[in-house]
């Protein structure tokens, strides 16, 4: 029996969802990716373990996923397996007076929602981010501000071996679009939260206040992958590219949004070769016109060519 084929059989066995060769098009917010090798949706920590164990004596690549909201896949796919947690990772609850305990598969609204139920305010900058709980900590997201760091008090994580784990304070190394979890290999299952008292109606108005701000902003009915490049220091990048006459620029399908030139979005049926093309064309033209060199904040995964 072939590596792949039987850890999707022992997937399989302890309850997960298996697809060969599932267009990862279909689990990205820019609607870009080729198709990855095997496919799992992983619904709780037992068979999260069994996956990754056994994915590790076999050897394969296990590459993990949340909303996608962050990532440009390559057209030809993904080796290896993807596994995007569901069930028992999709709930979130108060877990002591100011702190709410979500797993990694909550969405950010969700995780906000959970937070205005309770009266509990910190979270309302997040709310209108297309990401998961486990993808916002993994790249400590933030926005008009504000950033997982100032809101998250521990994380509990599950390294390849199988062994569990909990990170709290300097441990869990944020900074700019970072964290502990892009180099110490491992899955991110449940996030609690340290909150503050608030009001619900307060709270809710701070959340509609963020959310009319993007919608006015950013181009939120087009396939995107958000903020394509990261702040540089005394710079914003959206206003560089607009300087430099780039706005609306497009390479295949992939076009710099006419709403915000920070935003790379899918116009119809572009390719991962698009935008990458398109990105090179950017940081190409900013850095001859304005000496600032610009890095990308989305996450290149898979094969390009």
């Amino acid at each position: 029996m072939k590596p792949l084929e039987e850890l999707e059989r022992a997937a399989v066995s302890a309850g997960c969802l298996a697809v060969c060769g599932e267009p990862m098009s279909r689990h990205t917010t820019f609607r870009v990716g080729g198709p990855a090798d095997l496919f799992l949706t992983v619904l709780s920590p037992e068979a999260l373990c069994l996956v990754l164990k056994k994915a590790r004596d076999l050897s394969i690549p296990v590459m993990m996923i949340g909303n996608g909201s962050n990532l440009l896949v390559g057209d030809k796919g993904i080796r290896g397996c993807v596994v995007l947690l569901s069930g028992e990772f999709t709930q979130a609850r108060r877990s002591s007076d100011t702190e709410i305990r979500c797993g990694a598969a909550v969405s950010l609204a969700g995780a906000c929602n959970t937070a205005k139920k309770y009266n509990l305010s910190g979270l309302e900058f997040a709310w209108g981010i297309p990401g998961s709980v486990g993808g916002a900590v993994y790249m400590n997201a933030g926005a008009y501000g504000g950033e997982m760091r100032q809101a998250v008090s521990s994380v509990r994580c599950m390294y390849p071996e199988g062994t569990i784990g909990e990170l709290r304070g300097d441990e869990l190394a944020f900074g700019y679009r970072h964290s502990a979890f892009m180099e110490n290999g491992a899955v991110i299952t449940d996030v609690t939260f340290s909150l503050s008292p608030g009001n619900r109606d307060s709270i809710a108005l701070s959340m509609e206040d963020f959310y009319n701000r993007r919608k006015e902003k950013q181009p939120l009915n087009k396939p995107s992958a958000g903020s394509v490049f990261k702040r540089p220091e005394g710079y914003f990048a959206g206003s560089l590219i607009e300087q430099c006459g780039l706005k609306g620029v497009s390479v295949g399908g992939a076009a710099v949004s006419e709403k915000h030139a920070g935003f790379i979005i899918n116009t119809g049926g572009a390719t991962c070769a698009d935008v990458i093309g398109l990105i090179e064309k950017i940081q190409d033209t900013v850095r001859k016109e304005t000496g600032v060199s610009l890095e990308c904040e989305i996450r290149r995964v898979g094969e390009i060519e």
